[in-house]
């Protein structure tokens, strides 16, 4: 039986691309799609929320709560009896760790809830995203229920999980 995951997309440095006319990088739309054609995903089946495109600084507390509301009804059985058995979320590096929190103090989840993003954009030379987005596909299948952030092979735990930018990467609340 395939592992049903879900994908709720929110913008980020994870999604941004080129604009070629104005040299801007920018959340335009999602990008998942021609993510997800570079990996190869046996026995799992891809659900795609795309809820907002916004870099996180510009994130409000309606956005937070519109993500909370999307990964709830991720776990909730559809119309055929099924829910999802992971929920993946895209999210912008620099207020990551604010929804995480969000996420931990709102939910009980009975699936694995992850959080990524990437400090390289997918269409960038030596980007980190695709990694991230792989291996949070791959951590819903492995880890407990719970809300983590998995970025550079590490799964870390909400509470307490923030952005080291000396080191360009998360990691735990000392």
């Amino acid at each position: 039986m395939a592992r049903r995951v879900t994908i709720i997309t929110t913008g980020g440095t994870i999604e941004k691309t080129y604009d070629e006319r104005t040299g801007d990088l920018e959340n335009r739309q999602s990008i998942i799609r021609r993510m997800l054609r570079r990996v190869r995903l046996a026995d799992c089946e891809i659900d795609i929320i795309e809820l907002m495109s916004k870099d996180s600084l510009l994130m409000t507390a309606v956005d937070r709560n519109n993500i909370l509301k999307a990964v709830e009804q991720a776990c909730q059985s559809d119309d055929d009896g099924q829910a999802a058995d992971g929920v993946v979320i895209l999210h912008g590096t620099d207020t990551l760790s604010e929804t995480g929190e969000l996420l931990h103090a709102s939910l009980s989840p009975s699936v694995p809830v992850v959080l990524t993003g990437a400090f390289r954009p997918f269409e960038m030379r030596l980007s980190d995203a695709l990694q991230n987005l792989t291996e949070s596909i791959f951590s819903v299948g492995v880890l407990k229920p719970g809300v983590y952030c998995i970025v550079h092979g590490r799964a870390l735990r909400f509470p307490g999980v923030i952005k080291d930018r000396d080191a360009g990467t998360f990691r735990m609340q000392d």
